[in-house]
Order: structure tokens, then C-alpha cells, then sequence
């Protein structure tokens, strides 16, 4: 093993047990925060706390955040990808979905590295084609997903990887 190695896997065991000791929150942040930053409870100021169904994606690209995430735009699409899309509850067969192609590839056990992947298409993103061909169908069929659709005919895609790294445990 090289030094360098071992001392990352010095300094994540230590990351470790500060987190299990409580001296460090070091799994407060994680994937999740930035990829779903819209349809959560914290967007949620419906009577019936449906936030999805008060708070879709349509609404999301146009409410400002304060988190990192990236941003992408193809010259097709009519908004810039800055969120994960999915389906609400009405909107998706099978209840919620997201309806994106992305991969985790590495990742420390308390998030302080972690390396995403994300197929991001060079056609124009179907938003409408998800949204009406799973309301279309019902339970007993299976999901509509993006790989169903022609999207990514011709293998025209990006492949887009982002490594992230925490300076400290309150860095998200």
C-alpha cells in the first residue's frame, strides 16, 4: 500500500469514530441532498402534506437553493438541468419516480469523498413523454422510463462525473 492510501484510510477511520463518539456530524450531508432538492417535506406548505403533488418539478427550476449542485444545458432542452427529474404521485404509475440516469461509483462510508456519474443526453430531455405515458398506464404495467424513450438513440449522451470532497464535517 502507498502512504497515500493508507493515510486517507487513516483519516476516514478517524472520521469514523468521531461520528460514532458524537464528536463530529461527520454524516449529516449526504447524496441525497442535492440530486432531490425539490417534491420534499421541506418545500411542503400544502394542507395535505403532499409535497410533491404541492411541489413538482416544474416548480422547483424556478425557486433558488442553497446547496451545490451543478448545472447543465444541452442547446435542446428548454430549462437548464439543475435537478434530478420525477414524477409525483399522480404523475407516475407506481407513485414518485425519478426519471434521470445517474450512478454512484465511490463513496468514504461518511460521505466526505464520494463520486457521481450522470448520462446527460444531447437530444432534447422528453419530460412531457414521461409524464403523460405513466399517467397513461396503470398499476399492472410496468414504469416508463427513460431508457424507453429515444433519448439516447445513437448514443449520443455525455457522460458527466463529479467528485465531491468535504473540508469539514459541516460542509455539504
Amino acid at each position: 500500500m502507498s502512504a497515500q492510501f493508507t493515510e486517507l484510510v487513516s483519516a476516514e477511520r478517524r472520521r469514523l469514530q468521531e461520528a460514532r463518539d458524537r464528536q463530529a456530524s461527520w454524516r449529516r450531508w449526504g447524496p441525497y441532498l442535492s440530486e432531490r432538492a425539490w417534491g420534499t417535506v421541506r418545500e411542503d406548505h400544502s394542507a395535505s402534506g403532499q409535497a410533491w403533488e404541492f411541489f413538482p418539478h416544474d416548480n422547483a427550476r424556478a425557486r433558488a437553493y442553497r446547496c451545490f449542485a451543478l448545472a447543465f444545458w444541452n442547446r435542446r432542452d428548454p430549462i437548464l438541468k439543475e435537478r434530478i427529474f420525477g414524477l409525483t404521485g399522480n404523475e407516475g404509475n407506481h407513485g414518485e419516480d425519478a426519471k434521470e440516469c445517474w450512478f454512484y461509483l465511490g463513496s468514504t462510508r461518511t460521505h466526505s469523498w464520494m463520486r457521481w456519474r450522470y448520462l446527460y443526453s444531447q437530444n432534447a430531455f422528453p419530460y412531457a413523454e414521461l409524464i403523460d405515458e405513466n399517467r397513461r398506464r396503470d398499476r399492472a404495467q410496468p414504469e416508463f422510463e427513460l431508457l424507453d424513450t429515444t433519448v439516447f438513440d445513437g448514443y449520443r449522451y455525455w457522460e458527466l462525473t463529479a467528485d465531491y470532497a468535504k473540508a469539514n464535517q459541516d460542509t455539504s
